[in-house]
């Protein structure tokens, strides 16, 4: 019986060890092709007396609203997905591409209602990778095909191709597609203690919901199969460490164990490892203890920081700190916030209103 045990175990482990099976999420292989001007949707930008089609506005990162800044061309609008335009269109330019899950999972969020956020209508799947719960989410949809609890496997059909949301037409069209992990089980106290409003989408509003690059995260399963997610994040190159008090384990490296280097026991305060756009990729023990959370490295630039950490660094040089918003970032990511009281319920009274939260920390 014992060995039967073990056997037992060590296939459970390998199963899951096996990487991460994805698919591109419509017909639009362009990517994968190198040819990247057919498949990211393009921005229209004009930008020193030039006007341009700019398709590596749908890019991830600092890839929008430039400026010129000592002499070079600087990117101040960051961008958390990709955006992929449509193949097919009919006689009138509306698209009909149909979107699909890029991986195995479960639908935990449908969003039909277009004014609701900046995503318009939007589904997210959660995938059960590595023991780890990660996210893709699915924007600007025409209309949705899944209901929350559909359990859908790669390739199967989410929706359509749209253009709901703020600022998009039907020229602009285009699949807002995110990879993510998720910041708090708590997300919606946050919500409340920051006075942001309506929050419609629970758990899975976009705020809550960190991306990493993932069309290069295609593009490096395409080169090495075998690649684990986790190997991917903690790949990413480290924009600035935060050492923080260590208030015993936090709550999200029981969701992404694989971001914890080293033993959390007797841990003093945490050194957080993030990437530009404020992914947390790995938290490591540390003896040294900090009154509050403090900065203790960022990559040297002679651009201000703000621009190179989507707002998460103020200052230059050695001059360099945590802005408000880096400080909040730390709160909601290590749940170092009250518990919100709950809204009261008065009978007969009608439901609570409020302008829905919107995802405000990428475009889309």
């Amino acid at each position: 019986m014992n060995r039967l045990c073990a056997l037992v175990m060590c296939c459970v482990s390998a199963l899951q060890a096996a990487p991460p099976v994805v698919c591109l999420p419509t017909e639009n292989h362009f990517l994968l092709s190198d040819e990247p001007e057919k498949f990211y949707m393009y921005v229209d930008r004009t930008f020193e007396g030039e006007t341009t089609k700019a398709w590596e506005a749908g890019m991830f990162g600092n890839v929008r609203s430039p400026i010129r800044l000592n002499g070079q061309v600087v990117f101040t609008h960051f961008h958390e997905g990709i955006d992929i335009a449509p193949l097919q269109r009919d006689r009138a330019g509306t698209p009909l591409d149909p979107v699909a899950s890029i991986a195995d999972g479960t639908v935990v969020h449908v969003s039909p209602l277009a004014g609701r956020s900046n995503y318009g209508k939007y589904v997210v799947v959660e995938h059960r990778w590595e023991d780890s719960s990660v996210y893709s989410l699915y924007a600007h949809l025409a209309d949705i095909s899944c209901k929350e609890g559909d359990v859908v496997k790669a390739g199967d059909g989410l929706g359509r191709l749209g253009f709901t949301g703020v600022g998009l037409n039907r020229t602009r069209a285009h699949l807002h597609l995110e990879l993510t992990l998720m910041m708090s089980a708590r997300y919606e106290d946050w919500h409340k203690s920051n006075g942001k409003g309506a929050n419609c989408h629970g758990l899975y509003n976009g705020m809550n919901l960190s991306g990493v690059d993932v069309a290069r995260f295609f593009l490096e399963q395409k080169k090495t199969p075998e690649l684990q997610f986790s190997q991917f994040v903690t790949a990413t190159p480290v924009a600035f460490k935060v050492r923080v008090p260590a208030k015993g384990k936090p709550d999200v490296l029981t969701r992404y164990p694989w971001l914890l280097h080293g033993s959390a026991e007797g841990a003093v305060s945490w050194d957080i490892s993030f990437s530009a756009s404020g992914l947390p990729l790995a938290f490591a023990p540390s003896q040294q203890l900090v009154p509050a959370p403090t900065l203790i490295e960022v990559q040297s630039s002679t651009v201000p920081q703000r621009y190179l950490t989507r707002g998460l660094v103020t200052g230059d040089g050695d001059k360099a700190a945590l802005s408000p918003a880096g400080k909040n970032l730390l709160v909601l990511l290590l749940d170092d916030f009250p518990v919100a009281p709950a809204t009261p319920v008065i009978p007969g009274a009608p439901a609570a209103a409020g302008r829905p939260s919107a995802k405000a920390k990428s475009g889309a």
